[in-house]
């Protein structure tokens, strides 16, 4: 997959079928238009192509005092996409001047001179444009002008992808993993670099990596302790681990961290990228009587982990 992030120095693709939307959480939803969008391209003889934005259009249009709660980063939703086999994906740098777009400026000078699409697979309530003025209407009636055709995602496709977003959202925040994950179809993902913390699960014996430079965005689950897999770029290596994310209140801490125990590891990768999958929540943060008791607690919830994990 092709990543373009310039959309005044795109390609001539051939035959461009396209679909647009932020694609949060590529999920199971998103993952049916993706399907209709290569069994079109494949049709056409064409490439596929998706549209998205960054930052999130809400954040732009409606300003920063509205919280975003993102399932994906933008390279977690690239490495996504990629996966699924799509021929480009364009981010489109979403600023005020591309907000105040007119529906048919939106139309002629970017959709048309910039990407040229040869299909176009929309659905039924997409808008766009300034004020969000342009619809599925405005692109039939003006598909002959330009040359394309469009072709409309059911509307029960839809109106999963918004059961679903909302779905997998509540369930994460709500502890409930299992039906994050059954929405999205993989395991969810934490991604960010390990960074310096104040080293107490090594006098506990059980060392932690603490996750750092994290978007600010990305929606964090529910404080508790996971089963997960650890994912360590830089080294090719996959290893089993239990998360912990919460804010340690037996060791009478304030802030808010994700910090990972790798089972079976004790190299030094401080600074390093690592890339969380959350398999399984195992048991609420909960404060203990004392370190012993943490560390008792803790050797109960590697037994477990590692026998889930096992399976």
């Amino acid at each position: 997959m092709l990543v373009h992030r310039n959309i005044d120095h795109l390609p001539v693709f051939n035959k461009a079928v396209v679909t647009i939307g932020t694609f949060d959480g590529v999920h199971l939803g998103h993952q049916k238009i993706i399907h209709q969008l290569k069994t079109e391209a494949r049709g056409c003889g064409g490439e596929s192509v998706i549209v998205t934005f960054h930052p999130h259009p809400r954040k732009v249009v409606r300003g920063d005092q509205h919280v975003i709660s993102l399932l994906n980063t933008l390279d977690e939703k690239i490495e996504l996409l990629e996966a699924h086999g799509i021929d480009h994906l364009i981010v489109v740098p979403f600023t005020d001047m591309f907000a105040k777009l007119s529906a048919s400026q939106y139309v002629a000078h970017f959709l048309v001179d910039k990407i040229h699409p040869h299909i176009l697979i929309i659905g039924y309530d997409h808008r766009f444009g300034h004020d969000r003025k342009g619809n599925y209407e405005l692109l039939e009636d003006l598909a002959p002008k330009y040359g394309f055709y469009v072709k409309e995602i059911p509307e029960q496709v839809i109106n999963s992808l918004t059961v679903s977003s909302t779905n997998i959202r509540k369930a994460l925040i709500a502890g409930k993993l299992d039906v994050a994950n059954e929405n999205l179809g993989y395991r969810y993902l934490i991604s960010g670099t390990v960074v310096h913390g104040d080293k107490r699960g090594r006098t506990i014996g059980y060392p932690t990596a603490n996750i750092g430079g994290e978007d600010p965005e990305k929606l964090i689950p529910a404080n508790g302790v996971y089963a997960v897999r650890v994912s360590l770029p830089q080294r090719g290596s996959i290893h089993d681990g239990m998360m912990n994310i919460g804010v340690r209140p037996t060791v009478e801490g304030s802030r808010r961290v994700q910090e990972v125990n790798i089972l079976d590891f004790a190299d030094d990768i401080y600074g390093e990228p690592i890339r969380i999958s959350l398999y399984y929540f195992i048991r609420e943060e909960k404060k203990f009587s004392s370190l012993e008791a943490l560390k008792q607690q803790i050797g109960l919830d590697k037994e477990q982990i590692t026998l889930l994990l096992k399976h």
